[in-house]
């Protein structure tokens, strides 16, 4: 299974925002520092925001901050926010499977990404920056971003 680039987005964000300590980056700088288009960056974010996960305060002295719901969100329930309840395959697609109405791999398949899904449920946030990956997320945080253009 292949995640979402929002999915993945999401949580790198929310790792970010885990190690970031007093400090509130800007949307536009987590997204120069990732590499990522800041539009893009600032959806994910906003959905972040909207789930209750970070906290988005514009303007002189704003920044994002990571809220206690979001140190221990499930990575879980994050994935699954992210990626939707869809089927990993699409039978009913724009030429539905002939075997749709008696196949046997769709369900195998749910069953499968449920697995997935189930076995993100215990980790938190805060298990995932637990050290040594807190002081390395904490290294690449502090490395200027690429030029502005």
């Amino acid at each position: 299974m292949r995640l979402l680039r929002s999915t993945d987005l999401a949580l790198r964000v929310l790792m970010r925002l885990a190690v970031a300590g007093e400090s509130s980056p800007t949307t536009r700088g987590v997204a120069e520092g990732m590499g990522v288009p800041y539009t893009h960056l600032a959806k994910v974010v906003a959905e972040l925001q909207h789930m209750g996960l970070l906290a988005a305060r514009r303007g002189r002295g704003g920044g994002l901050t990571l809220t206690e719901r979001g140190r221990t969100a499930s990575v879980g329930a994050v994935v699954r926010a992210f990626e939707g309840a869809g089927d990993v395959v699409d039978c009913e697609g724009p030429v539905p499977c002939p075997l749709n109405s008696a196949c046997r791999l769709r369900g195998a398949l749910r069953r499968a990404q449920e697995a997935f899904f189930a076995s993100l449920d215990p980790v938190t946030v805060a298990d995932i920056v637990a050290e040594p990956t807190g002081a390395l997320l904490l290294g690449i945080a502090r490395q200027p971003g690429p030029p502005p253009s």
